[in-house]
């Protein structure tokens, strides 16, 4: 039987004016954007409509932008039954509303928060990222290994075949690069980011997410979400607690996630949210599946008024 998976979108896919036209064409949209607004004490949606670029390229102004935007879609869209779900780093706090296992505020409040911890950690802790193109799983981890004599570094994202992106110190991600090019990489690229994601140096923040983590409500998901951490499916609220704050320091095993979505009946894969990242990563992991992504309102599924849709 064909399944449907809906897939969210993390840091990097935002651009200025995303969900404007959401906002201006749905009732339901403006209420859950003004409430996003009222909840952070400051004004999101400008951000998001307007920018400047640089203020919305800000972690902890970049993810809760597109946490909002991912879950102002997921109300709207009409899609009949979706059967699991994931979402690339940030994404699965969006994934996990979606699941219902956070309510709506208490994710726009994890985000916001992790954010804020990012890019803090960041500076406390400066690092770098960078994509490499062409090698595979076990070359990447040889390579980080051999390179963590110049500095910490290690693999952040596994997002489709040959393609993963690198994280840690300057200098150990920079040494690494350069072992990357001298293994014959077809690209290697230095990332413009705030900090080293998905690293050892990223611990600084764990603390502060943990206090939010034990304080927030989580509850089992309604349908299977396919955590970062382990790339299997999940739905006991403890589980999810415990990958969520694990998620922070380790890789975002994406392509596994895909993989193992597909072998449990996914057919279709929706990308919900800002931008097109995910569909392409999605069409190199699994060609064989369909996969369209909803980030306009003219994307929405159903011609039909999308205000008569219940609540969920």
């Amino acid at each position: 039987m064909s399944k449907t998976a809906f897939v969210f979108p993390g840091q990097g896919s935002q651009y200025v004016g995303m969900a404007r036209d959401i906002y201006e064409q749905s009732p339901e949209a403006r209420s859950i954007i003004s409430e996003a607004d009222k909840i952070l004490g400051f004004s999101l949606s400008s951000i998001c409509f307007e920018g400047p670029e640089e203020e919305l390229r800000q972690t902890k102004n970049t993810q809760p932008a597109i946490f909002l935007h991912s879950i102002v879609l997921s109300k709207l869209d009409r899609e009949p039954a979706v059967a699991m779900a994931s979402g690339h780093s940030l994404g699965e706090y969006s994934a996990l509303v979606f699941a219902d296992a956070l309510s709506f505020q208490d994710g726009l409040k994890l985000v916001r928060l992790r954010g804020e911890l990012m890019q803090q950690a960041g500076v406390e802790q400066q690092g770098t990222m960078a994509a490499v193109v062409g090698l595979d799983t076990a070359s990447i981890n040889s390579l980080c290994s051999e390179a963590s004599a110049a500095g910490v570094v290690q693999a952040a994202n596994f997002n489709s075949p040959g393609q993963v992106v690198i994280s840690g110190s300057v200098s150990g991600v920079r040494k690494a690069m350069e072992l990357a090019k001298a293994r014959g990489a077809k690209l290697v690229k230095e990332l413009p980011v705030s900090g080293a994601f998905h690293s050892p140096l990223m611990e600084s923040a764990r603390n502060g997410l943990k206090r939010a983590l034990d304080e927030t409500q989580i509850r089992d998901a309604r349908i299977p979400v396919y955590a970062n951490v382990t790339a299997r499916p999940v739905q006991k609220a403890s589980e999810i607690r415990e990958l969520l704050f694990r998620q922070l320091t380790n890789p975002v095993r994406w392509e596994e996630c895909v993989t193992n979505m597909k072998a449990d009946g996914a057919t279709t894969f929706i990308e919900i949210g800002p931008g097109r990242v995910l569909q392409g990563l999605v069409k190199r992991i699994v060609p064989q599946v369909e996969v369209r992504g909803v980030d306009k309102y003219s994307d929405l599924v159903s011609s039909i008024d999308v205000e008569t849709r219940p609540q969920r």
